[in-house]
């Protein structure tokens, strides 16, 4: 491509500021549950390979760095749900527990293994949708009903608040003991939301109530660095009524997290913890594998804004969609990956990911950028590499970007494009004595630059 072309087209200057900078970036990720792992668990080792590429690999697909695993609360095996490891009644909240484990955790467990040692995923997720159903007000893990034992929650079988938090550290164990490590720990899953599967309500003050128990649990049981995320709301802004009733507790707190279904995630949550949105999808819209045709809420180019909006207006540090291949209902957006007569279709929505999550390590914080005409972010890396993220709604580009703030000098750049035809390919782009990038953003597609220094010679 000449100079002469590039410059022919609507030019935009970018901007990175080094010397500005926002929230560190925990990493980008989905989920395997309710018996979604064994849909990939079922396919022939090729696509089975090809599947757990096309989630967690860096250079065959999205580069995932989070797994949320959901923590079963169900005495019934049918699909869909996840099975408890406690599906009976021990005899009350002061009896020996009995727990039992599969070894398979609804495909979680192998899904999860496959993550942290084949692909190096370091963060892994468990969030329990419900507690099992004997602990709660309703008698059942599904439609409602609060945890025994927190405010205004009483049961005739007593309170069970000691008893969830030693099932929870439990399930810890024996994934510790399959040699994967838990690093976040949730118990609720939309507490503002009943279902007619697992769920469970509950306020602020609540969740304030378990935490309570929760934290000392895991501290004697020597999980002292376990962080707990909560509450996981239905709606991204119904955690600030939640995070009004839990000040108390904050500190026992790692991680605020909340969902993009009924509220998006992009404002700030009244909290100096660290947010991550934890789910959000579209669930209704008809399958598509467009990257944009009319700007639909399943096509990829749209997740890559709501991306781009959750991390710089809601101040994310991670951001999950729901499902990450899944084969029913095969009709609908709710995965980033379907499964059709055994064979796995990935989406754009997943390639829009991949723009983000390869590029935008775990670590990553968050610096200044600025272009006009166009979206821009930018992020150091752990590894001192300069990430430039350019979504393009108009027409062609050529962008030049600068980075200033510091000493930092650009020696190389490379970039990969995500459009109608592209799926992350890397494209041209140059960078001048000055350490200034060149290069082509195409209309409609997303952009990553990554900008690189010179090594450090060694006396």
């Amino acid at each position: 491509m000449s100079t002469a072309r590039l410059e022919s087209r609507q030019a935009v200057s970018i901007n990175v500021n080094l010397a500005q900078t926002y929230q560190t970036m925990d990493g980008f990720g989905t989920s395997e549950a309710f018996q979604r792992a064994v849909t990939i668990r079922r396919l022939s080792e090729t696509e089975q390979r090809r599947a757990l590429d096309l989630l967690f690999s860096m250079d065959k697909g999205a580069g995932l760095s989070i797994l949320r695993n959901g923590i079963g609360s169900s005495v019934d095996s049918r699909d869909d749900w996840m099975n408890s490891i406690q599906p009976r009644n021990p005899g009350g909240p002061n009896a020996e527990p009995k727990y039992v484990w599969d070894g398979s955790d609804s495909g979680q467990l192998w899904v999860s293994t496959e993550a942290v040692h084949t692909y190096g995923v370091k963060t892994i997720y468990a969030n329990a949708w419900s507690a099992p159903g004997y602990m709660k007000t309703n008698g059942n893990d599904a439609n409602g009903g609060s945890l025994c034992g927190v405010s205004g929650a009483s049961c005739s079988s007593g309170d069970w608040k000691q008893a969830f938090a030693n099932y929870l550290v439990q399930y810890i164990k024996y994934y510790a003991a399959a040699n994967v490590t838990i690093t976040h720990l949730g118990f609720l899953n939309e507490p503002d939301y009943t279902t007619s599967y697992a769920s469970m309500r509950s306020s602020g003050t609540q969740a304030a109530d378990f935490i309570k128990v929760l934290r000392p649990t895991l501290d004697k049981a020597n999980m002292t660095s376990m962080i707990i995320n909560c509450c996981d709301t239905m709606s991204w802004t119904a955690m600030n009524g939640m995070l009004g009733q839990m000040r108390s507790v904050e500190p026992s707190l790692g991680v605020i997290t909340g969902h993009s279904y009924t509220s998006s995630a992009t404002s700030q949550l009244s909290t100096r913890l660290r947010t991550w949105m934890t789910e959000a999808a579209d669930n209704n819209g008809a399958w598509t594998s467009a990257w944009y045709s009319n700007g639909g809420p399943g096509e990829g180019m749209t997740w890559a804004n709501n991306i781009y909006s959750a991390v710089t207006s809601g101040n994310v540090s991670a951001y999950l969609y729901w499902v990450g291949a899944q084969d029913r209902p095969s009709t609908t957006n709710s995965k980033m990956i379907r499964v059709v007569d055994k064979k796995v279709d990935p989406s754009k929505r997943l390639w829009a990911f991949a723009n983000w999550s390869r590029f935008v390590r775990p670590g990553a914080v968050r610096v200044g950028a600025s272009g006009s005409g166009v979206r821009t972010s930018a992020f150091r890396n752990v590894d001192g590499a300069v990430a430039v993220q350019v979504i393009n709604s108009g027409g062609e580009r050529a962008v030049t970007i600068n980075v200033s703030g510091g000493s930092f000098v650009a020696a190389n750049v490379t970039a990969w494009v995500t459009d109608n035809t592209r799926d992350c390919n890397v494209i041209p782009v140059t960078v001048d004595a000055a350490g200034k990038a060149s290069g082509n953003v195409p209309s409609r597609s997303m952009v990553t630059f990554v900008l690189r220094q010179a090594p450090t010679l060694q006396a």
